[in-house]
């Protein structure tokens, strides 16, 4: 039976159900299979030794998310290979593209989880009435641990990027 959490995150202060586990810093990350932008699958374990971020966003076609995905794209820059940046959503992979493109986000790689919404339930950003991702960031260090797991509670907030980009240079 999956894990329901109700009321944790909202849509402009109308609570929504989240589904799956809240993870916590010092949890091992949930490996995943999404899809890339040439329908590769790609996974945690794709990745080995690199610390790894994930930007979660409920859209790339939303300004907010549109914000969030280009800042780590500009963090990304800034890390050269000992970082792996994934900004990962529920757009199809040809939305992402052309997302990519029209953003020049060429320091990151966009993951769709639009297959079977698995990386959703193991992360526990799946949005249950919107079939969409809670916008989040989780930061995994080189062993595939946990080092920073932020849910944002309100659907259209930022993230606390000091938070992240502090756990990924702890991690160097």
């Amino acid at each position: 039976m999956a894990i329901v959490r109700k009321g944790e995150h909202t849509f402009k202060g109308n609570p929504l159900t989240l589904v799956g586990p809240r993870l916590e810093a010092g949890d091992a990350a949930p490996d995943f299979q999404l899809i890339d932008r040439s329908l590769a699958t790609v996974g945690l374990k794709d990745t080995p030794g690199k610390v790894r971020i994930l930007s979660v966003v409920p859209s790339l076609d939303t300004p907010v998310c549109d914000l969030q995905a280009r800042r780590f794209n500009a963090e990304a820059g800034g890390f050269g290979d000992k970082v792996a940046v994934y900004t990962i959503s529920r757009d199809t992979p040809f939305a992402q593209g052309r997302w990519c493109g029209a953003a020049d986000a060429q320091n990151m790689t966009v993951l769709s989880d639009i297959l079977d919404g698995s990386f959703g339930d193991a992360y526990g950003v799946h949005i249950a009435e919107l079939g969409l991702l809670c916008r989040s960031v989780f930061v995994i260090d080189a062993e595939g641990t946990l080092r920073h797991a932020q849910y944002v509670p309100e659907f259209t907030d930022l993230p606390d990027y000091h938070a992240a980009l502090t756990a990924v240079r702890g991690l160097l």
